[in-house]
């Protein structure tokens, strides 16, 4: 019998847009609208996590509140064992996904809480709890007056002069504004954003290097060389106009004595997979890793070192013995025997 062919399958690929890649994963998406969890990528795509650390995160963040995650009660679920699926829990427990305490019930008994979080870098970042307006105040309701009040009769007017004014009632005072509360102490160190923001102003790329003279011969060589690159990497085919601003560059690398080997290998060698822009890498490249040029025979020579002064040996005219001095004469012992004797003449 033949292999049945999933028909639905193909018709799918024929309906998707813009041209297929040559090799890779073909994604077909379809929008899920029931019974769907979303994984993110920072677990799906983990560096740092086995496969089946990643398959048992995706299938824990799927099950209900309350479902029993222990090793039995997963092993009793997959056919992996039960070494397999604790060295991926220990591995999910040192990545932050997944915590177990225990815990004391008020009846006495101890009990292991499993507690998985779906996103644990999102915990590192500082949160900020907004606080609840406070509700309207209803003003209270206008009693009628007492009868007794209505009935008796009022007193006659005086005159603006002579009526006396009610006192006011004191104002209400201003309340002085509570002070902010100290933020609580965290036990982990804030979070630091890596990736710049997107408004952020960028550094200025570094120009192109430039040879000190661009002789025929140096240019000559560097068009070839770039002309060449496809040869060796198929995805570096660059247009006349590039090789025209990248010559420089490469008679720059020419100049000082890199081998055209080296150039070569330095621009194709890891080439990202797509690479959309050949030009700007190859830019990049020879301006960062540009070699500094090679140092001269002097400078390759060992320093020399500094003569010291050393004062030679003297006989000493009296005694005959030798010490140092830089012309001849007696020596100390002399020259204070014969100081006393001097002085009294």
């Amino acid at each position: 019998m033949d292999t049945p062919q999933n028909t639905a399958l193909t018709r799918a690929l024929t309906e998707l847009p813009g041209p297929l890649p040559a090799r890779g994963v073909i994604h077909i998406v379809i929008p899920h609208t029931d019974r769907f969890t979303v994984v993110g990528n920072h677990l799906a795509q983990h560096a740092g996590l086995s496969t089946v650390a990643v398959g048992l995160a995706v299938r824990i963040q799927s099950l209900p509140q309350g479902t029993e995650i222990g090793i039995k009660a997963l092993a009793a679920r997959f056919p992996e064992g039960e070494k397999l699926i604790a060295a991926a829990l220990r591995e999910l427990e040192a990545h932050g996904y997944l915590r177990r305490a225990v815990t004391n019930l008020p009846n006495g008994r101890i009990v292991t809480r499993t507690v998985f979080c779906n996103q644990p870098a999102a915990l590192l970042r500082p949160r900020v709890v907004a606080q609840r307006p406070a509700p309207p105040q209803t003003p209270p309701p206008v009693q009628d007056p007492a009868p007794e009040a209505a009935a008796a009769p009022q007193a006659p007017a005086l005159p603006d002069v002579q009526q006396e004014q009610a006192p006011e009632a004191p104002a209400p005072q201003e309340q002085e504004p509570e002070a902010p509360e100290a933020p609580a102490p965290q036990d982990h160190a804030p979070f630091v954003a890596r990736v710049p923001p997107p408004t952020a102003p960028r550094q200025p790329s570094p120009p192109l290097p430039q040879p000190r003279e661009l002789t025929a011969e140096l240019d000559r060589a560097a068009t070839a060389l770039l002309s060449d690159l496809r040869r060796h990497a198929r995805q570096l085919v660059l247009s006349e106009y590039d090789i025209r601003q990248l010559a420089p560059a490469v008679a720059a690398w020419l100049e000082r004595d890199t081998h055209p080997d080296t150039i070569r290998h330095t621009l194709t060698n890891d080439l990202p997979q797509p690479l959309r822009h050949p030009a700007k890498l190859l830019k990049h490249r020879l301006t960062v890793l540009l070699p500094p040029p090679l140092p001269g025979a002097d400078d390759l020579a060992a320093p020399a070192r500094p003569r010291i002064a050393v004062t030679p040996f003297q006989t000493c005219d009296g005694c005959e013995r030798a010490f140092r001095a830089p012309t001849p004469g007696h020596c100390r012992d002399c020259r204070n025997a014969h100081s006393p004797a001097q002085a009294a003449a």
